[in-house]
């Protein structure tokens, strides 16, 4: 482990629950995999995994405090969703604390909604996040595969769950989510 890896290892394990901990480094090696796979700077993949979810349980007091302090840019939605807020957030923090570049911190903003620019480092991440390996739900063996054999297709079928999921249970949709699925739809390689 690098300098950098142990910092961002040592304040998430202090920001973060056990169980998001873990998750972190989860995503972290599932990136790691597949940054391998697709050919991607695997150090920089380790650094995204590890960080994507910084902000994830801030307190609202602690979000109050660091939107008055810093200018970043939220969306209605956002504002009143930590779901969504803390991707973001984590994006500015990890700009700010870690020097993260350009592609690093769009990774870490777009790894919830999904953005129709991501390249192929955020969408790693998206998938990572959902498909690391302490995920339990009826088809991840089949999206972990998927996300091998087309990222894209992983990505829709993600989104596609999401979409019914939030449907399901009466809640608000970001428009981004939409936007990325058909932007890959209509795109779409098969």
């Amino acid at each position: 482990m690098d300098n950098l890896e142990e910092k961002i290892n040592k304040d998430i394990k202090e920001r973060l629950s056990k169980f998001r901990y873990i998750h972190s480094l989860g995503v972290m090696k599932k990136a790691e995999e597949l940054a391998k796979f697709y050919g991607l700077d695997v150090k920089k993949a380790r650094l995204i995994g590890l960080s994507h979810d910084i902000a994830k349980q801030m307190t609202p007091a602690e979000i109050e405090e660091y939107l008055s302090k810093y200018d970043v840019e939220l969306d209605e939605l956002e504002k009143t969703n930590i779901e969504l807020m803390h991707a973001k957030i984590g994006a500015d923090m990890c700009k700010r604390k870690y020097n993260f570049d350009e592609q690093m911190v769009n990774a870490i903003k777009y790894h919830t909604t999904g953005n129709p620019k991501m390249d192929m480092m955020a969408k790693i991440i998206f998938m990572a996040d959902k498909v690391e390996e302490n995920r339990d739900y009826d088809d991840v063996e089949e999206r972990r595969k998927m996300t091998l054999e087309n990222i894209d297709l992983a990505i829709i079928e993600t989104i596609n769950y999401t979409l019914k999921d939030s449907i399901d249970r009466g809640k608000m949709i970001h428009i981004n989510s939409i936007n990325t699925r058909n932007y890959l739809l209509k795109n779409k390689k098969a």
